[in-house]
């Protein structure tokens, strides 16, 4: 007896986790970074604290917006090819049927069992059948601008909510290193986080995620320094 073999591909989750993972990670190094460098040119932490919120808040507001028009932009052209590919379906059939069989052929189908393929595969959803195998879109990885959006604002904001709370509970005299190394951890655990909701290698993507962090309040902490001094 038979039994249903079901998988669970990874791939459907493209659309969401980039966005996600994206959005938090932004939210972690541009607030902690912020925070860094403003706590490091001798702000107090009132100052701190005020630049971090407004950091989440123009950072999340700027996420939504940044990923709304780029996924967007991404959708007009999916809507674009397949109009195009509706319109010459239903105009010159014989000639998208011989495409799609050649697609099949190209793969390794016979010429005969591919124009078989075609034909079935049109004659059920013809637009579909072209979406999928002549312009690589599927209901997987499809555009969705306003779910990008909101996916983003919204764990940028949890993102940046991490260092904001360490600014609460640090003392003043060691904020820096508090919110550095807080965030450094919160980066890791992002990052194996993400690796491991994607199928990744954990360490590789949370070393990655990791320095590329440190890197960056390095920079600001030098700068805020020079300011602070310079000031």
């Amino acid at each position: 007896m038979s039994r249903l073999h079901t998988e669970n591909h990874l791939v459907s989750r493209i659309g969401w986790l980039r966005a996600a993972v994206l959005g938090a990670n932004d939210g972690i190094v541009s607030t902690a970074s912020l925070i860094v460098g403003v706590a490091s040119a001798a702000a107090g932490t009132s100052e701190v604290l005020v630049a971090g919120v407004a950091g989440l808040v123009a950072g999340a507001m700027s996420m939504a917006a940044g990923e709304y028009v780029s996924v967007s932009s991404q959708s007009d052209t999916e809507h674009a090819d397949l109009d195009r590919e509706r319109g010459e379906l239903e105009t010159q059939p014989e000639f998208e049927r011989e495409e799609l069989a050649q697609i099949y052929v190209k793969r390794g189908l016979t010429t005969d069992l591919a124009h078989a393929v075609a034909d079935q595969l049109m004659a059920k959803d013809a637009l579909a059948a072209h979406a999928h195998d002549e312009l690589g879109i599927s209901e997987m990885t499809t555009a969705r601008p306003i779910q990008a959006a909101f996916t983003s604002a919204a764990t940028f904001a949890v993102g940046a909510a991490m260092p904001l709370a360490m600014v609460l509970v640090a003392p003043t005299a060691s904020l820096v290193w508090v919110v550095s190394a807080a965030s450094l951890l919160f980066l890791a655990f992002l990052g194996a986080i993400g690796a491991k909701a994607g199928g990744a290698n954990v360490m590789k993507a949370t070393l990655r995620v990791t320095f590329w962090g440190a890197f960056a309040m390095a920079l600001t902490a030098g700068i805020g320094v020079l300011v602070g001094t310079a000031v």
